[in-house]
């Protein structure tokens, strides 16, 4: 963009020194002086009305003109050419590997819609180091994405090819914050069809749409005005708790609650709860819910860790993120 700016700085200048030249020697007036250096300068020629009338220092001015002004020009016009060609060729390679590197991505987050939802979801993803792509009909979003180096796709998320070219069908979870819920409604269901395990966040904008998503097979539904009015109630009865998250935020030791599938491969399976490393590794399991159902809130630390069993686990994002990788490691 620079050499854009300095080439439209030169050609000004250029044609600006001609005009002035042939204001003092001619005396015509600026717009015929801005004409002629125009058309001298891309070897047009005089105009044929201004050709009988030049005196000889108009001439020697003319003859030094046009030897530098071709030269220029054609430095200009190919710089030009070549910047734009540069631009292409960059975007294209761009998308290149910006398309290769989300088809190398698994279980992975789908954000459906960069507005200010979707930016808060992803600097939350980002500040967990979690890999998600943005999907978005706005061209702007790739000036943002690419300056924080996020993998995005411009493109309508409810199309099938585009939620396909985000790799839905190795994505662990997608989340639709789009202005309208007829939008998401169409995106959940879009997104059901492709993958059946994915699971679904959507945002409804009233009451009504909850239902719908709901059916179109989203696992969750968030009103941001039910969950505004339900954190203000929240402050209103227990403010000491929510000051709590506040401060440890504060302090960069963020808290983190998650539920951890418990997998074959996990080497806390089939220990008691007292037997394992969590609490020194600084996790806290404040329930348990068995595959068929049985929920321990809280457990005993007799409870014994099975395969299926969804482990909640609180503590700091480093702790919790641990656990969750160290979970498919057999000891």
């Amino acid at each position: 963009m620079r050499k854009l700016f300095a080439i439209a700085a030169l050609l000004l200048g250029f044609l600006t020194l001609g005009a002035v030249c042939f204001r003092l020697t001619e005396g015509w007036d600026w717009l015929q002086c801005f004409y002629e250096a125009v058309i001298i300068m891309t070897t047009v020629g005089l105009s044929a009305t201004s050709q009988a009338e030049l005196n000889p220092w108009t001439k020697l001015f003319i003859i030094c003109y046009l030897m530098v002004g071709v030269g220029i020009f054609t430095y200009c016009v190919s710089q030009l050419g070549q910047s734009l060609v540069n631009l292409q060729v960059r975007g294209y390679w761009e998308k290149r590997a910006m398309n290769h590197a989300i088809r190398k991505l698994k279980d992975h987050y789908i954000v459906c819609g960069f507005g200010r939802m979707g930016r808060t979801v992803c600097r939350y993803l980002h500040s967990r180091n979690k890999p998600f792509v943005v999907i978005d009909v706005d061209e702007r979003i790739a000036t943002l994405c690419r300056e924080k180096h996020w993998p995005y796709i411009v493109g309508d998320s409810t199309h099938d090819e585009v939620l396909l070219t985000a790799g839905i069908l190795e994505a662990k979870a997608l989340t639709t914050v789009l202005p309208t819920d007829a939008d998401n409604v169409y995106v959940v269901l879009s997104a059901r069809l492709l993958n059946e395990k994915l699971q679904i966040v959507a945002r409804a904008g009233d009451e009504k749409a909850v239902d719908k998503l709901e059916r179109a097979g989203a696992n969750r539904v968030v009103s941001p005005f039910s969950s505004g009015a339900t954190k203000i109630a929240r402050l209103m009865l227990n403010p000491s708790v929510e000051d709590f998250f506040d401060v440890t935020d504060d302090h960069g030791s963020e808290l983190e609650l998650a539920d951890v599938q418990i997998t074959a491969k996990s080497h806390c399976v089939g220990k008691r709860l007292m037997d394992t490393d969590l609490r020194e590794r600084g996790v806290m399991v404040i329930g348990i819910r068995r595959a068929n159902g049985e929920r321990l809130m809280p457990p005993p630390g007799t409870a014994v860790i099975e395969v299926g069993d969804c482990l909640f686990a609180f503590g700091s994002t480093q702790a919790v993120n641990d656990m969750i990788s160290k979970n498919f490691e057999a000891e």
